[in-house]
């Protein structure tokens, strides 16, 4: 076959690299678009992923991300018409499945967040196929209009996607205590409003010395805003990272999104919650087994008494394949 992905932020370059290997393994064709945000365009490079630029991302507003996708889905449309493509592949890209519907192409869309309500109205209507973890309820998706074409995986997509993953080293000054630190999904139509306890989490461990305290912004203008505040013990790479490796040698992650929460559960690596939106079923079923924890206040922070490591789950990438492509 003939097969498109589509990649919009970037989990969804960690979700497909695995993906895209076993499609080129099994002899099919496999053409990539993507947009940049988030460093997804930097974690293509990271990754060895031959991508072909498409749009941008549309901003904070309403009105930006509706001009954005408008003109988005007309470019790709562009693109792919004469490529003849048999199937199109996406983690939660309505712009893909938007796209594919307009030229009669099946394709199949994944996701694990239930709550982005627009975007799945979107994506998952026009999808030929909705592939999601065992944890969401039937419930929660029956107004996106996916009963027919809803495919369940067991566990979680990280579990997948990080199988054949194994840790690259890591610099940690002598003495300190590695943190990893996720930004909140600001910009995100689900998560509009602001979150002043990941501030309150940032002072806290910008002013620890224990601390070796590892921030991942996903935009511009949060990684300067961080390293305005001007606190010694935060570090922000100036580039995409191996976000992955820190992750498997942190002491604790601390997380306003949600991948990489999940990340550090599949690495088996303690891991804090500070997101505002309202938590999706993975997560909840997450904080009900232990394995995900709430954090409420800064103050709960205690690098010298932390939760033990667990051990790491590893799933096959197959399987979550096999329910894409059918």
């Amino acid at each position: 076959m003939r097969v498109w992905v589509d990649l919009t932020n970037s989990p969804h370059v960690l979700v497909f690299r695995p993906l895209i290997a076993l499609l080129r393994e099994r002899a099919h064709e496999v053409e990539v678009t993507a947009r940049e945000y988030a460093q997804t365009m930097q974690l293509l490079e990271l990754h060895g992923i031959e991508a072909t630029e498409v749009g941008s991302h549309g901003g904070a507003s309403t009105l930006g991300k509706a001009r954005a996708e408008v003109s988005r889905v007309t470019a790709l449309r562009r693109w792919a018409n004469p490529r003849r493509f048999d199937l199109a592949l996406a983690h939660g890209s309505h712009d893909l499945t938007l796209t594919a519907r307009s030229l009669g192409i099946p394709s199949a869309t994944t996701f694990d967040y239930e709550f982005a309500w627009l975007q799945h109205q979107l994506g998952c209507r026009a999808a030929t196929r909705v592939v999601v973890p065992e944890a969401i309820p039937e419930d929660r998706l029956a107004h996106y209009g996916v009963r027919r074409k809803l495919r369940r995986y067991a566990g979680l997509k990280e579990e997948y996607y990080l199988a054949d993953f194994e840790p690259g080293p890591v610099d940690v000054p002598e003495g300190k205590t590695l943190v990893v630190v996720r930004t909140p999904p600001e910009v995100s139509l689900y998560h509009r409003h602001g979150n002043p306890l990941f501030r309150d989490v940032l002072g806290r461990l910008g002013h620890d010395e224990q601390a070796h305290a590892v921030v991942l912004p996903r935009t511009d203008e949060q990684r300067e805003t961080i390293r305005s505040l001007g606190l010694p013990s935060l570090v922000v790479p100036d580039r995409a990272v191996d976000a992955q490796s820190l992750i498997a040698a942190a002491a604790v992650v601390v997380s306003a999104g949600g991948t990489m929460n999940r990340e550090a559960v599949a690495l088996g690596t303690p891991v804090y919650t500070t997101f505002g939106g309202r938590l999706g079923a993975v997560d909840e079923g997450l904080i009900r087994d232990g394995r995900l924890r709430q954090l409420h206040d800064a103050a709960q922070l205690d690098l010298d008494a932390l939760p033990p490591r667990r051990d790491r789950l590893r799933r096959d990438p197959n399987v979550l394949l096999d329910l894409l492509v059918g």
